[in-house]
């Protein structure tokens, strides 16, 4: 790609960033009021979150469609040329950080669903099926005064135990 044509690929790039980025404020909301919800006391309704997020998915796709095609063009460009696209970086960064703190929440929600005793039924074995409360039960089982057990201590961890 010649450099005539990298303002005109980093304005496409730019407005597809900005659009990613919207669609991850919004699964970031999505993902901080399911966590709300899971932290109240009332009763959790997953149908609701798991239609936005079915509803998102096409935009997604859409755009990493359109990010595939783009980085190829990116990498094409000397490395010259992108470091004169400082706002860019800037972007890749903002999204970078929006996912990492979209994933450490989902996380957190997904350990709460588990607190509660909601997991899928594909991931339950089928002894545990017929007991309704086996996941919340095993949860509180290995978990010791509030505190997780740590099922994989380090070797200092093991020697400060032993002696």
């Amino acid at each position: 790609m010649n450099d005539s044509i990298a303002p005109q690929f980093a304005a496409a790039l730019n407005t597809d960033l900005r659009a990613f980025v919207r669609i991850c404020e919004e699964i970031l909301l999505l993902a901080r009021r399911e966590h709300e919800s899971l932290s109240g006391a009332g009763d959790y309704e997953h149908r609701e979150f798991d239609q936005r997020r079915t509803e998102l998915l096409p935009d997604i796709e859409s755009l990493l469609r359109k990010f595939r095609a783009h980085r190829a063009a990116w990498q094409n460009l000397p490395q010259s040329t992108r470091d004169r696209f400082e706002d860019l970086k800037r972007m890749f960064q903002n999204v970078q950080n929006l996912v990492m703190r979209v994933m450490v929440l989902d996380r957190e929600n997904q350990q709460a669903m588990l607190k509660r005793g909601m997991v899928p039924v594909q991931h339950i074995p089928p002894a545990a099926a017929r007991q309704p409360h086996y996941v919340a039960d095993l949860y509180r089982k290995n978990t010791l005064s509030g505190k997780q057990m740590n099922l994989f201590p380090s070797a200092h961890e093991e020697l400060s135990s032993n002696g």
